[in-house]
């Protein structure tokens, strides 16, 4: 188990490659590589929304594990990916000092997951002293694409890439937008656009728009404000779930986070509660939505998301399809990890 001072030698550490050796030793863990099978084998693409969610009735499904230092604390905010018959999750975990780091788990049913002993994600860089934070995953032509939030005492929060072909070892390829003050939440669409770019949504006041030709160098265009928040429950901010997914008629169905800025109606001020919304990024590429849904699908209503470390969140930030039904994990009042299942339309 990596411990605290372990790590922290690691904060101003120059390399840009993050390997951690044990890793690539360790006996148990999936063996994740470039031939690896993406997605479930019967995956029906979806129509905008997607309805019906129902919490999982054990949730929560993770949480801390005292018994390590480097998630002794809270685990919450996971992304997804299903991979060989397998929901693999990268969640966030913390330690005592509140040092956020990225953990390993993966589950055959989608509820038990099995975790790995070590973070597979560590701070080792200045710009994420102070932890490397909610990630967001993607897989094209078999490398993993990851944004994560880095936060550091000199940058403050940015938003961070980093690229694998196995989860395990990891290459860093830094900041994102550098000269943006304060960044994080990328979710990147997995398909190259007509324009010749690949799209991410990202920030946690509104969404604004990148593109890129190589999923590494990011640019904004002039007009890169893509969506800002028009509905009683998103009033104070919205900030991108996972990755967008393709609907059946070409379009992406995003899934996304809203929270309220007052108390009024079913609404509790600063609630952190899940929407979705229609975008088609071949006719409207620099937004906004083609539609949203204008009630959330899924909100803080259990003990574990109205009380926590931050109280009234359930922030998703995975949603995957497996063995015929939706899945969404998300994490609760920034302290356990949960899941909400919804049927695959027919």
């Amino acid at each position: 188990m990596l411990s605290q001072s372990f790590l922290l030698s690691f904060l101003l550490c120059p390399l840009v490659l993050a390997v951690n050796p044990l890793l690539s030793e360790k006996a148990g863990t999936p063996p994740i590589n470039r031939n690896s099978t993406q997605g479930d084998s019967s995956y029906r693409a979806p129509y905008f929304p997607i309805l019906n969610w129902t919490q999982y009735e054990n949730n929560p499904i993770l949480g801390a594990n005292q018994a390590r230092g480097w998630e002794s604390s809270y685990v919450y905010n996971p992304t997804a990916m299903v991979i060989d018959d397998m929901v693999v999750l990268i969640y966030r975990a913390q330690n005592s000092s509140l040092i956020s780091t990225l953990g390993l788990a993966w589950s055959t049913d989608g509820y038990n997951f099995t975790r790995y002993t070590d973070p597979i994600f560590y701070p080792t860089e200045s710009y994420e002293n102070r932890g490397t934070e909610d990630p967001r995953l993607i897989r094209v032509n078999g490398t993993f694409y990851m944004t994560y939030t880095g936060y550091s005492d000199s940058d403050g929060v940015k938003l961070c890439m980093a690229t694998s072909v196995d989860l395990l070892n990891w290459n860093k390829t830094g900041p994102v937008l550098p000269d943006i003050e304060h960044s994080k939440s990328g979710a990147i669409l997995d398909e190259i656009q007509p324009d010749g770019t690949y799209h991410m949504h990202w920030g946690d006041d509104q969404l604004y728009l990148a593109t890129s030709i190589d999923l590494i160098h990011w640019t904004m265009p002039t007009n890169n404000t893509y969506a800002t928040s028009i509905l009683e429950w998103e009033q104070a901010l919205i900030e991108s779930g996972p990755p967008p997914v393709k609907t059946r008629d070409g379009k992406w169905l995003k899934v996304y986070n809203g929270v309220a800025s007052q108390t009024q109606g079913n609404y509790v001020k600063q609630q952190y509660s899940t929407g979705q919304m229609l975008i088609d990024p071949i006719t409207f590429p620099y937004g906004p939505p083609v539609a949203r849904l204008e009630t959330p699908v899924l909100t803080p209503d259990t003990a574990d998301e109205k009380q926590g470390q931050v109280n009234n969140v359930l922030f998703s930030e995975a949603c995957v399809q497996f063995k015929g039904q939706w899945l969404m994990y998300f994490g609760e009042a920034d302290t356990y990890l949960g899941v909400a299942s919804a049927p695959v339309q027919p």
